[in-house]
């Protein structure tokens, strides 16, 4: 039987994250000397996430019965996201290479490939993980794993779908998805505030990044401006405003493609959340070309981060470690898997010399989506932002496709 948590009403969760936010962002300016040698060691971006994930583990918020991370992902995070890409230098953005794309298909490469080898791997300690073709068998539950990995979550509920996967290993893969995708989120943010010593230890070639950064900080030297209420409200009006008509579109192409073109779900044009972050993100690179994009001047990428960093507790809201010890098997395999995955990308990455940047932004584009790139993308730097969007519907489209790989993969060395 399971408690209730002690904080039910999502109002007083919210404000809960919001003080954990303020008390996390004043600790990190402060002058005195713990806090400053304390936090350079553990990323303010990383305590934002994890903080929260106390409050499910230890039952204060129920993270999966909140709908702060609905909300957030449906309306902060749009809004997020045509503000951070109002002011992006597209021509500056391209001029970063292809070592960006190479790194987003050697993550999703590892995620194909890391399913088969991990089954394989924990099966010499459980040999029961193998040689079950039924419902509920361990390589079936897996391939919703791989969509999510690969695409989102339009991606993993086909592969639920395809591979006629039972009610209770799903419902066990999305407990090592969430925990096992935001440990490795984690590592990722960690990575992010020690970026500049290890790409000088691999040598990487920064120099394109360090352009588009000191791109928009010339213009934010240049053009910024303590905001008006005016403007504010103009920031407000066009992120709010945008994720308005971009819902409104969603709830007209999800449903007219599910009805008149099923078989485009393979392409997640089925999917509410992926129009709405086309859209947003189309709408906000056209915006980026007209006088709008000034509203940058104003602070329009601070509110955007604002907003990104209310995301980012909801998302650690959803974790809960304590459940690593209810089934510690499936959890190995997913970290095993998820070891494959990383590995792959840091041995390419060396090997083309990629900086840290592309690798971190190129694997949470494939394992956490639309959701979740940006965020670790914005920890190198709020210029980044816009590539984890772009990678990430990048995603969409392989997903259903490569997920489907990994599954008769998985079917050839565990049914």
């Amino acid at each position: 039987m399971t408690t209730a948590a002690l904080v039910t009403n999502d109002a007083v969760a919210l404000g809960i994250l919001a003080v954990i936010l303020g008390g996390v962002f004043y600790t990190n300016s402060s002058t005195h000397p713990f806090w400053q040698k304390f936090y350079k060691y553990i990323p303010a971006l990383l305590l934002c996430y994890f903080l929260p994930s106390l409050l499910n583990t230890f039952g204060i918020v129920d993270g999966h019965t909140s709908q702060l991370y609905f909300v957030a992902s449906r309306y902060l995070l749009p809004a997020c996201l045509v503000l951070l890409i109002l002011s992006v230098d597209l021509k500056a953005i391209l001029n970063l290479g292809p070592k960006a794309i190479i790194m987003f298909l050697t993550g999703t490469l590892g995620i194909v490939i890391g399913g088969p080898i991990a089954i394989l791997a924990v099966s010499v300690i459980d040999p029961s993980l193998l040689g079950n073709n039924g419902p509920d068998a361990v390589w079936r539950g897996m391939t919703t794993l791989a969509g999510s990995w690969i695409g989102g979550g339009a991606n993993q509920a086909a592969m639920k779908e395809i591979y006629e996967v039972g009610g209770d290993i799903f419902s066990v893969m999305v407990t090592v998805d969430v925990i096992v995708a935001n440990i490795w989120m984690a590592v990722l943010l960690f990575m992010a505030s020690k970026a500049k010593e290890i790409d000088a230890r691999t040598g990487a070639d920064t120099s394109a990044i360090e352009v588009l950064k000191q791109k928009v900080e010339k213009y934010q030297a240049e053009n910024a401006r303590i905001p008006t209420l005016r403007d504010l409200m103009m920031i407000v009006a066009v992120g709010f405003g945008i994720t308005g008509l971009a819902h409104f579109a969603a709830d007209f192409l999800a449903p007219f493609f599910a009805t008149n073109y099923p078989w485009t779900a393979d392409y997640s044009l089925t999917s509410n959340f992926f129009w709405l972050v086309v859209i947003v993100t189309t709408v906000g690179l056209g915006l980026s070309f007209s006088p709008v994009r000034h509203l940058e001047a104003a602070g329009a990428s601070k509110v955007a981060t604002a907003f990104l960093y209310i995301l980012v507790a909801t998302i650690g809201l959803h974790m809960d470690i304590s459940k690593i010890a209810e089934t510690p098997l499936y959890f190995l395999v997913g970290i095993v898997w998820m070891l494959v995955h990383a590995g792959l990308m840091l041995l390419v990455a060396k090997l083309i010399r990629a900086p840290l940047f592309y690798m971190a932004v190129g694997s949470q584009a494939n394992v956490g989506g639309a959701a979740s790139a940006p965020v670790v993308a914005a920890a190198f730097h709020p210029a980044l932002a816009p590539v984890g969007v772009l990678l990430a519907v990048f995603g969409y489209a392989l997903g259903t496709y490569m997920a489907w790989l990994c599954g008769q993969l998985l079917q050839a060395v565990a049914a």
